[in-house]
């Protein structure tokens, strides 16, 4: 057991006495089901890769794990401005990788989203989604206070950039998170309701777009809505796995759904929680994602800071709307979208992105002895 005392003045010791340790360990905890999936996923995935061993795959994924969590740890020690400061040279950092994909990244199922650098494949959208959220924040903040800084324009101006790179890979499912978390954060800093109305009908018309001229998202829509359209492989064998685990599932590594489901270790790690862990397990990683959410939230009532309000609760959203999504694809409550359950699925560029704005949130929310204080 770790016991730090209280007159510890050095960097680690004030931290741990000002984070918020029970969001930490929530995190760590869905790690450890995390690893253990993966163990699990990781022989079946190998047969369907080709120069794969067994356990590559989860040897991978322990890695980035540990470099995960060293991220998450090592952010949180920093205080607000430096948050910010990381947020702005990440979003700098995010257009550049966005466009270099779009000029030289790898098409997979019609989608240019993959750039190869030295070796490894980047999402650089993953990683724009926390830094956007910081920025729009300290943007709106100043916008807010009055500082004579044009903070909405410049805000929207990046949400539109954003938006813009994103549709010519294409990719709608990050377009919508990101854009739902930015109306929420211009929501929260007082937006005229006629405009927030206005963003909404602006959505909605987007969507409509996205499905009569993005054939992919026509043909997911459409095959949600009617079961005799389209390929149901995967949600037909996500469900059965479902109903096949039962209350406490047939147990680690026991399940058959990770050798049929070709996203087993990615999109539908999910359906393989369900069969092997049972629902009580799927239901205490569902509390464990609304337990951060729910925590930060509740630490973010005690600020002062607009800034930090506005960022904790973009950071907050995307963790949580993130999983949600993945979670109702599985389940087959949403069109299914390629978006990994956080901490959980297989993916590096997902995982280490999900780590930096886990990171950011427990850095924004450590307690200061004074209050509205920015670290």
């Amino acid at each position: 057991m770790i016991r730090v005392p209280r007159t510890d003045t050095s960097l680690l010791g004030r931290w741990w006495w000002t984070v918020d340790r029970w969001t930490l360990a929530a995190v760590i905890l869905l790690m450890i089901f995390g690893t253990v999936l993966i163990m699990s996923v990781s022989p079946a995935a190998a047969q369907r890769i080709d120069g794969l061993g067994a356990f590559q795959l989860a040897q991978r994924q322990i890695m980035f794990l540990s470099i995960a969590l060293a991220t998450v740890i090592a952010i949180s020690l920093l205080d607000g401005r430096s948050v910010r400061r990381l947020g702005v040279l990440g979003m700098a950092a995010c257009f550049l990788l966005l466009v270099a994909t779009l000029l030289g990244g790898s098409e997979i199922k019609g989608a240019t989203r993959w750039l190869n650098l030295g070796g490894l494949s980047v999402q650089a959208s993953e990683f724009a989604k926390p830094c956007l959220a910081v920025t729009a924040a300290w943007m709106l903040a100043c916008q807010k206070k009055g500082e004579g800084v044009p903070g909405l324009a410049i805000a929207a101006g990046l949400w539109l950039l954003l938006v813009g790179l994103l549709l010519a890979q294409p990719d709608i499912g990050q377009t919508f998170v990101i854009s739902a978390i930015f109306g929420l954060q211009l929501f929260l800093a007082g937006l005229p309701m006629i405009l927030v109305g206005a963003l909404g009908l602006f959505g909605a018309t987007g969507l409509v777009g996205a499905y009569f001229f993005y054939p992919h998202f026509t043909a997911r829509i459409d095959g949600f809505f009617d079961t005799g359209a389209g390929d149901h492989y995967q949600i037909e064998r996500s469900l059965d796995a479902f109903s096949r685990g039962g209350f406490f599932g047939r147990g680690p590594g026991e399940g058959s759904v990770k050798a049929q489901l070709p996203d087993a270790h990615a999109d539908f790690i999910f359906a393989v929680a369900g069969e092997e862990l049972g629902i009580i397990a799927c239901l205490i990683i569902v509390g464990l994602f609304a337990f951060i959410v729910l925590r930060g939230f509740s630490n973010l009532l005690r600020e002062d800071s607009i800034f930090v309000l506005l960022a904790g609760t973009g950071l907050l959203a995307q963790l949580g709307l993130q999983a949600l999504i993945n979670m109702a694809s599985a389940l087959h409550l949403i069109p299914t979208k390629g978006m990994t359950l956080p901490f959980i699925s297989y993916g590096g560029s997902s995982l280490l992105a999900l780590a930096i704005g886990m990171g950011m949130i427990l850095a924004l929310t450590r307690r200061r002895a004074v209050p509205g204080e920015v670290l």
